[in-house]
């Protein structure tokens, strides 16, 4: 009889941290998109926007960097929240060819209401985590992500 998916065995996969890390975050950022269903906020746009609310007048450039986002990769998703309103670009008169970005007052409300959502999907999907463990937890993370070359 063929396994089903109660009976089938990872393999593996079972002893794998990478594999427990991709489907923990794929688990996150389904709740993450449920929490944030109707807002037009996605992980990436929350990111940019948590830069820049705590480092008004940023270099594109470095938001990109400091998220893992390819200098490429930042023009789609910053002309979107300019287009809603939500990010203020201008020319950065220390390097023409760049852009410094703040948030606008609807930028700054979005940020916050989704700041709010985003608190609520963590408590309710590490509910059964203690304390410290979810300190343990974010120790873990940040060192497994100062690995990054």
């Amino acid at each position: 009889m063929a396994p089903t998916e109660e009976t089938v065995s990872l393999g593996v996969l079972s002893d794998l941290i990478g594999y427990h890390l991709r489907r923990a975050s794929a688990v996150m950022a389904g709740d993450f998109a449920r929490a944030l269903e109707g807002t037009g906020v996605r992980q990436v746009l929350f990111g940019i926007l948590s830069i820049v609310d705590a480092n008004p007048g940023i270099n594109q450039g470095t938001v990109g960097r400091m998220l893992g986002i390819q200098r490429a990769n930042m023009v789609a998703p910053v002309n979107e929240m300019a287009e809603r309103g939500w990010i203020d670009r201008q020319v950065d008169p220390g390097d023409r060819r760049a852009f410094i970005l703040s948030l606008t007052e609807a930028g700054d409300a979005m940020f916050h209401h989704a700041l709010t959502q985003i608190r609520e999907h963590e408590a309710n999907m590490l509910s059964d985590l203690e304390p410290d463990d979810l300190r343990h937890l974010m120790d873990l993370l940040v060192r497994i992500e100062a690995r990054e070359s």
